[in-house]
């Protein structure tokens, strides 16, 4: 299998963006994102998802070099538009946008309208995070997974992700979900690996569970109509509610796509003693981990404490690429006329 360091890895994905059509900015954060993910061992939002970037840019899914808009501003709420531009790009300005009015306000709502796949939504609450604020993200698009009680595609994988700052230099508490039974990357990931995929997540074209990666023609949501209903609720607050509406609309016939995303950022200074809070969030994450572990448990972790330690050790020595994964950059590279580096032979 593959191995590349963090530094070449994020230099490579750059290259490939860039060469595809991005700006070298775009490009830049856009690579940093993906291999964040990969770092944290999310790889199925990692780089495997390049060669998908961009066919999107090719097809004007994604566009580059588009400036945000505003379309209004109230109090601590703001609404922009970014013109299909890179969801990475997007979604860090309008988590710039929130935690400034955070500052100000105490809270920051940005809603970011007409972005495109924002990939590990984590990414962008933890920069909240490292602020000292709370962050909450969410993301909506197309319909990929089923909705409760009916057949086919009605409503997305629509994320959620909550970061909250510790004291220090401790890790943030980071959760960071899919509202379906796995993420769409997670099934790319399976047939970059030529794995079947477990009972539970998907289905077939005719409503049927498969664990085959291929014959996926809709994921479940999770927990059933819990999942299902969290999506539509996303739906409402990022799409909805900022005047830029997916589902209705694809439902009614018009199949029409696109992404939109929320950042909302809270600064506990609003609320007491910014000290204080910090202490009791130590306090918590010590009461969970002292928690006694089940029989065949690796530990009791925190949300997102998984990932920053396979973070620790894929720093230290490479992260994995999966075959699939280093064949399709490779090919990408080929195609754009750039060099194949040497860690995907």
């Amino acid at each position: 299998m593959p191995v590349a360091q963090e530094t070449e890895l994020t230099v490579f994905a750059t290259a490939l963006l860039h060469a595809a059509g991005y700006t070298p900015d775009e490009a830049a954060q856009t690579a940093r994102l993906l291999v964040w993910a990969n770092l944290r061992g999310a790889d199925s939002h990692g780089v495997l998802r390049i060669p998908r970037y961009i066919e999107m840019i090719r097809t004007a899914v994604v566009r580059a070099g588009q400036q945000p808009t505003l379309i209004r501003e109230f109090g601590a709420t703001c609404v922009f538009d970014y013109g299909k531009a890179p969801g990475a790009v997007a979604m860090m300005h309008a988590a710039g946008k929130a935690g400034d009015l955070a500052e100000k306000f105490g809270i920051g709502w940005c809603g970011a309208r007409a972005i495109s796949h924002a990939g590990a939504i984590g990414y962008f609450t933890t920069q909240l995070a490292g602020r000292g604020l709370i962050g909450i993200a969410m993301t909506a698009s197309r319909p990929l997974m089923s909705y409760f009680g009916a057949k086919g595609e009605a409503l997305s994988t629509n994320p959620l992700s909550i970061a909250v700052p510790r004291p220090g230099d401790a890790d943030p508490i980071v959760l960071d979900m899919s509202t379906a039974a796995v993420a769409l990357g997670k099934i790319m990931a399976a047939k970059d690996s030529g794995n079947p995929i477990p009972k539970g997540w998907a289905i077939d074209a005719n409503g049927v569970e498969t664990q085959d990666p291929h014959a996926v023609a809709a994921i479940l949501p999770m927990a059933g109509p819990k999942g299902s209903g969290l999506s539509l609720m996303i739906e409402v607050l990022s799409s909805v509610l900022v005047g830029n509406a997916i589902i209705a609309p694809f439902l009614r016939g018009e199949k029409k796509g696109g992404f939109n995303g929320l950042m909302l950022a809270i600064n506990p200074a609003a609320f007491g003693d910014t000290s204080s809070f910090l202490a009791s969030m130590e306090s918590l994450a010590g009461a969970i981990h002292a928690l006694d572990p089940a029989a065949g448990s690796d530990g009791v972790k925190l949300p997102g404490e998984r990932g920053f330690q396979t973070g620790r050790e894929r720093m230290a020595n490479g992260i994995p690429l999966a075959s699939g994964t280093a064949r399709n950059l490779a090919d990408a590279a080929v195609q754009l006329g750039l060099a194949v580096p040497a860690f995907l032979h």
